[in-house]
Parts: C-alpha cells; structure tokens; sequence
C-alpha cells in the first residue's frame, strides 16, 4: 500500500487524539502507519513541517462561510470558531500556538479576523494587531481549559471550590473576555483614541 501525504496526516492526528503532543513522535507515527521513519520524510521534511499540515487540518473550519453580517459578530462567530477547532483535537489548542509561534500554519483564520477589524474601521495595522491579541486570547484560554480537562480526567486538579474559580463554566469565562475584547474594540474605534 502505498503511503500518501493525508494519510500521515490523519495518522498524527490518530496518536494526537490518543496520546497526546508529547507523544506524537515520527517513530510512534511511522510504527502506526507500519512504515520505516524514513517513509514519512518523503512528505514532510521534518516533524515541525507536518505539525503545520496537522494545524492546518485542525484549523479547516475557520474557512466555512461566516454567517453573522456585522463586524463584532463576525469577530465572536470566528472566536468562537477557533476555539471549537481547538477544542474538538486533545492539546490542539498547544499544537496549533506552536505552529502559529513558528509560522508553519498556512491557515487565514487570523487574516479574516483582521479583514472584520478592517470593515469596523479599524487602519490594517491596528487591524493586525488586533486580531493577534483575539487569537493569542482564544489560543491561552483554550490551552488552559484543554490542560484543566486533562488534569480534571487524571484526578490532578484540586477543590473545585477554591477560590480561584469565579465561574466553573469554561465557555462562560471564554465569553466574558470576547465580550471585553470586543468592547475594547468599540471604544477605541468610538473614541478614535489609537
């Protein structure tokens, strides 16, 4: 049988899902796809370049059609969006910050979140930045929320009730901080104070 490009794909997200990105290895994927470790370079020059590929697979959604008409509901639908990616793939939102951090993810997720800033009247490079701070935003509060499910699962998280924890529920905390990011972006684009 002849291994293809998707297939190594598909088989690092299998081990991905399984064990984790801490055991993602090109010797774990190549025992799984039942090839020598050297028949995955032929794909992939190096790990780094098939976590890009594997974050571009996660990140696939982020070009469905957007429904929402305005810019802020357009920003929270690909907020939201984003985090359904990371989420729906065990350490997805880890692996996907680190091929942001290293360039390697070809996905324009960030590029339609610039492009709603812009049509808010937002200058392209406040546009930029803006949409880096709502992504590093969804990219930290996922990878705690997926780090808190692990270690909720292997009974490492302590008293549910201290008082860290103002609100249990994840997607109450994600909302409230999209909801200040947005407001932010109201006001700078209502005070013109940039």
């Amino acid at each position: 049988m002849q291994l293809h490009r998707a297939d190594v794909i598909d088989g690092a997200i299998a081990i991905l899902d399984q064990y984790g990105l801490a055991d993602l290895t090109m010797r774990r994927l190549a025992g799984s796809l039942q090839v020598q470790p050297g028949a995955l370079y032929w794909h992939f020059p190096n790990k780094q370049a098939l976590l890009g590929a594997v974050a571009d697979t996660i990140l696939a959604p982020m070009s469905d059609p957007i429904e929402a008409s305005d810019w802020s509901g357009q920003i929270t639908e690909l907020a939201h969006r984003l985090r359904d990616c990371l989420l729906t793939y065990r350490d997805g939102a880890e692996l996907v910050s680190a091929t942001y951090a290293s360039r390697l993810t070809t996905n324009k997720g960030r590029e339609r979140m610039v492009s709603a800033m812009i049509r808010a009247g937002m200058p392209r490079q406040e546009a930029e930045l803006a949409a880096f701070t709502l992504l590093y935003y969804v990219l930290g509060q996922t990878v705690d929320e997926q780090s808190r499910m692990q270690m909720d699962s292997a009974g490492a998280l302590p008293d549910a009730t201290a008082p860290l924890e103002l609100t249990p529920d994840a997607t109450a905390r994600f909302d409230f901080g999209l909801r200040v990011f947005v407001a932010g972006v109201r006001h700078l684009l209502g005070t013109g104070a940039r």
